[in-house]
């Protein structure tokens, strides 16, 4: 299994899509669609569009929503004038990927999948990206090995919905989102419920009761762990992976890094390094 493309796009409001900067030989119209030779994932993590291809009907997809491209299947995708998107893809081909996709893994005629902003494919695609922009050797492995979680990560969502059924749960699964999506920034979690919408109270007490934390507490373990992995994969310094986990002061960033892992942020890489 290869990766042929990754990436992510935003589109505003009111712009044109696709932009200039798409591949040519991806080029894509609403009026004439195209027809690719990969296998792709587009994940829709913001906003709303449609879908159509020659194997199925017209269909809206929103935040949260998955389509799959198929080699040889006329399609067309753009995302709502008025809203735009933000959108994550992978495209991917292969012996491997080519039995998966016979065997039914994914169905042409139904290539749609709500996954109800699962924060977990989020992450999985900001590590894919992540990993493309760092190029370190060995990177093709690694991101082939990305794309399978998050086709299985897919799979399972798409084959087992029952979280459906509980409308709290599904409103603490749409802040875990949130709260991924930016979780290098302060947060207002008072405005994060009144968006769900739910009282604040009650959001706290409910989002403690199904993660184990509370959403500050909850927020700050996704910034610690975020500095982990800087530490490990990346040469960036102390300062500068405050900075991007959202740390105004690097002396408070490590005293709370200390406090979860054991050791300065410092001792923490040299004894990955060691390892």
């Amino acid at each position: 299994m290869y990766i042929t493309t990754a990436g992510y796009s935003k589109v505003d409001p009111e712009t044109n899509y696709p932009s200039q900067e798409h591949p040519a030989s991806h080029h894509l119209t609403w009026n004439r669609g195209r027809t690719l030779n990969d296998y792709y994932i587009i994940f829709i993590s913001k906003g709303k569009g449609k879908y159509e291809s020659a194997l199925t009907l017209p269909s809206d997809v929103a935040a949260g929503t998955c389509f799959f491209l198929f080699p040889g299947v006329w399609h067309r995708y753009r995302p709502d004038r008025q809203s735009g998107w933000e959108e994550f893809w992978v495209g991917f081909n292969g012996f491997y990927a080519q039995q998966l996709m016979a065997n039914g893994f994914f169905e042409r005629e139904d290539p749609i999948v709500h996954l109800s902003l699962n924060k977990d494919l989020l992450a999985q695609f900001r590590s894919l990206i992540e990993t493309v922009q760092a190029s370190l050797a060995g990177y093709p492995q690694q991101i082939a090995g990305i794309t399978m979680q998050i086709l299985g990560l897919i799979n399972t969502v798409a084959h087992h919905q029952g979280y459906n059924d509980d409308p709290v749960g599904k409103l603490i699964a749409k802040a875990k989102f949130m709260i991924q999506e930016s979780f290098e920034n302060s947060i207002d979690m008072e405005a994060l419920a009144r968006e769900l919408p739910m009282g604040y109270s009650a959001f706290r007490k409910a989002f403690k009761r199904l993660t184990g934390e509370s959403p500050h507490q909850y927020h700050l373990s996704l910034r610690l762990n975020r500095a982990k992995d800087l530490l490990t994969s990346t040469i960036l310094n102390i300062n500068e992976i405050a900075a991007q986990t959202g740390f105004d002061s690097v002396f408070y960033f490590s005293k709370l890094f200390k406090k979860k892992n054991g050791v300065s942020p410092k001792h923490f890489r040299d004894k990955e390094e060691s390892h």
